[in-house]
C-alpha cells in the first residue's frame, strides 16, 4: 500500500490523529517538501513526534523512474508519503497515485488542513468565492511570467478572490513587485487600485495577515516564510469588515 499523508498548514503538530496513525503502522516513510514548504517543520522535529525514520525524496525520486523505487517497495511494503498542507493539492501527488494504481497497487489518502482551504478564515473572506489560484515564480531567462496577472484579471471581472501561492523561497514583497513590473509593461492600474493580502506562517502561532493597497503593502515586513497573497475580488460588507479587524486594512476600503 502507498498511503498519502498531508501534514498540515504549518509545524510537526498539525498532522492528524489518522496520519500520525499512519506513520506507525508503515514500514517505511518517506517526505518529499518541494511541492510545498516545510515551514516550522523540521525532519529531525518530525521523526522525534512521530518516533519514525524519515527519508526525504528529491523531485526526481517521485517524478521519474518510480516503478523502480517508492513504488516498487510499496507492492509489497506499507509506504508512507508525506508532504506539507494537504495530500493531494499538488498534480505531481495524483500523478504517482495513478501509477501506483496501474501497478495494482493499492494507495490511500489522509487529509490534511492546507492553505488553500485555511487562507478564507486567516483574513475573513467567504470561500465560496475565491476563483482559480496561480503561482508567481521568479523571472526565467528575465522573462516575468504573466499568468498570475492574467488570473487576477479574470476573478475580478468575476468579483471572484484570487490566492497566489508563491515560490518555496519567494517573500510576498518580492512577488508584489513582479506583479507590479507586469502591470506597468500593460499599462494598467488593476493592482495599484486593489486592497491586497499577505499572510505569513499560516498554522503557527502567530501568523502575519496584513491587507493594504500595493504601495504600501509592498514595504511591509511580514517575517518569516513561508508566505502567500490573496487579491480580492468584490467585496461583501462583511469581508470589509473583516479584512479592516483582522487584517488592518484601511477604514477606507
Amino acid at each position: 500500500m502507498l498511503t498519502f499523508v498531508g501534514l498540515g498548514l504549518y509545524d510537526e503538530k498539525d498532522i492528524t490523529l489518522k496520519g500520525l496513525e499512519a506513520i506507525k503502522e508503515a514500514d517505511v516513510v518517506y517526505a518529499e517538501f518541494y511541492t510545498s514548504p516545510l515551514g516550522g517543520k523540521t525532519v529531525e522535529k518530525m521523526e522525534e513526534v512521530y518516533g519514525k525514520r524519515i527519508s526525504v525524496l528529491e523531485r526526481g525520486d517521485i517524478e521519474e523512474n518510480v516503478e523502480e523505487g517508492i513504488l516498487k517497495l510499496a507492492k509489497n511494503k506499507k509506504v508512507v508519503l508525506l508532504s506539507g498542507g494537504d495530500a493531494m493539492i499538488a498534480t505531481t501527488h495524483v500523478d504517482l497515485r495513478l501509477r501506483a494504481i496501474d501497478m495494482g497497487i493499492e494507495t490511500r489518502i489522509i487529509h490534511a488542513p492546507s492553505i488553500s482551504s485555511a487562507v478564507a478564515g486567516l483574513c475573513g473572506l467567504q470561500s465560496y468565492k475565491f476563483g482559480k489560484s496561480a503561482t508567481v515564480s521568479p523571472p526565467y531567462k528575465g522573462v516575468i511570467s504573466e499568468v498570475p496577472y492574467d488570473t487576477i484579471i479574470a476573478n475580478k471581472e468575476r468579483g471572484l478572490h484570487t490566492l497566489l501561492y508563491l515560490d518555496i523561497p519567494m517573500r510576498i514583497n518580492e512577488a508584489l513587485r513582479l506583479l507590479e513590473a507586469v502591470e506597468e509593461k500593460r499599462k494598467a492600474e488593476v493592482l495599484k487600485k486593489s486592497i491586497i493580502v499577505g499572510i505569513a506562517r499560516a498554522g503557527s502561532d502567530r501568523p502575519v495577515v496584513k491587507a493594504d493597497y500595493l504601495n504600501a503593502l509592498k514595504s511591509y515586513e511580514f517575517g518569516e516564510l513561508p508566505h502567500v497573497i490573496v487579491v480580492p475580488g468584490e467585496l461583501h460588507f462583511l469581508e470589509k469588515e473583516a479584512l479592516i479587524k483582522i487584517a488592518q486594512a484601511p477604514e477606507a476600503i
